[in-house]
């Protein structure tokens, strides 16, 4: 697998702004999506890799975007990121119904998520 980049997701302080701003910026479609804890909003761009926004799980944070790498299995990359010098930011999460995440920051202080979806 050549691990690429397949979701990009906004956590941002206000999310009805980041609606506006983005949706009038780019034209992309948004759509509410309810999930466990609260409303997601997912971003299809029309092409290239899809995304969403959500507001910040993290209460005092600043927005930022993050970046989610498919990979194999999602517990063997984890493991291997943090033998590599990364911290684990998140570990390992199921996200219902279509596969689990976790969060990292490499050695230099970089945010990325590592994504396994659910076989089809």
């Amino acid at each position: 697998m050549a691990n690429p980049f397949v979701h990009v997701e906004l956590n941002t302080t206000d999310i009805n702004k980041a609606k506006i701003f983005y949706g009038k910026l780019f034209e992309w479609t948004l759509e509410d999506v309810p999930m466990p804890g609260g409303a997601y909003t997912m971003i299809k761009p029309g092409k290239g890799t899809g995304g969403g926004m959500m507001n910040h799980p993290v209460s005092g944070a600043p927005s930022a975007w993050l970046a989610y790498v498919e990979v194999d299995d999602i517990n063997v990359a984890t493991k291997k990121a943090k033998s590599l010098g990364a911290t684990v930011m998140k570990d390992v999460t199921e996200v219902m119904g279509a596969g689990w995440f976790s969060i990292i920051l490499d050695p230099t202080g970089a945010a990325l998520g590592l994504w396994k979806a659910k076989a089809a």
